[in-house]
């Protein structure tokens, strides 16, 4: 039995576009609240395009026996499809936590650190295993850039054995995640060296757009400054890591004023897909990093 979550606002799914559904928790989600948000976890089979040498074992098989290891599943994330009769069987993310030094990080740590599990029964996606933090203040759930080596396991064979497998090699890397971060926590960025950090963010955010207009592209519909604002006090601060955070949220989230090529008011927008929420994430930890090398 689980406990009922404390914090499942609304909200939260504007991390995504509309139509990818999100749950987040303070408490491990049960199986009903999972199947309410992310149904194609529980599919009962693989897609019709796949062949028989595709190994169909449900996620929701894989993650009941990652929860007798002890890790709980905290998120849920579920694509969209285009595709007439695809939803069921689309890509999904789960995002957990070990109950090794769980109860600590809650306490007394503003991370935990995270282990995500990509899947899809459409052939969209093998099963990945990546390392991943929450920051507790903003329910805001990073991608590690590559610290930790990501694991794809393809749809054949012991699919669950090496899933477990692989989750625990992830865990047991988290200890030099930390170092890195603390790293990021204990280095100061100077104004110029900020906005050259959050510069190089919009340009992996809105691509092209980021050029500076004589470019022969249009500029970025905000500026880097507008990715440095502190959405709350607890952002505040001239660390690295401080400035990666707030690069981070406002990149991902959006909901920031700005203009489009053609001068129209807009408000950015979320990060649209599972894919391009962990792409992004992921791309955003590595600028980080090389400042961080750079700085020391």
């Amino acid at each position: 039995m689980y406990a009922t979550p404390t914090h499942t606002t609304p909200n939260l799914a504007t991390r995504f576009a509309p139509s990818t559904r999100v749950l987040r928790s303070d408490q491990p989600l049960s199986e009903d609240q999972m199947r309410h948000a992310a149904p194609s976890i529980f599919a009962e089979g693989k897609h019709a395009s796949r062949s028989e040498r595709y190994t169909y074992i449900p996620t929701i098989n894989v993650l009941r026996g990652l929860r007798r290891e002890g890790f709980e599943p905290f998120m849920v994330a579920q694509g969209a499809s285009r595709v007439e009769g695809k939803a069921a069987f689309t890509k999904h993310m789960i995002r957990m936590r070990h109950h090794r030094g769980t109860s600590g990080q809650v306490q007394t740590r503003p991370e935990a650190n995270e282990i995500i599990l990509i899947n899809s029964h459409d052939g969209a996606s093998s099963y990945q295993m990546l390392a991943g933090k929450l920051r507790f203040v903003c329910h805001n759930g990073l991608v590690v850039g590559d610290v930790v080596e990501d694991l794809r396991i393809p749809h054949k064979g012991s699919v669950q054995h090496d899933v477990i497998d692989g989750a625990f090699r992830v865990l047991d890397e988290f200890q030099k995640v930390d170092e890195h971060t603390e790293a990021m926590k204990a280095l100061q960025l100077e104004p110029p060296e900020e906005i050259a950090f959050a510069t190089a963010a919009l340009a992996l955010r809105f691509g092209e757009r980021a050029v500076e207009e004589g470019g022969g592209h249009s500029a970025a519909p905000i500026t880097a400054e507008q990715l440095t604002q502190a959405r709350r006090p607890e952002d505040l601060g001239r660390s690295l890591w401080a400035s990666f955070m707030r690069v981070q949220e406002n990149s991902i989230r959006g909901g920031q004023p700005g203009r489009s090529a053609q001068g129209r008011r807009l408000q950015t927008r979320p990060v649209g897909s599972i894919d391009r929420n962990v792409s992004l994430n992921r791309a955003l930890w590595m600028l980080a990093e090389e400042m961080r090398r750079l700085k020391a």
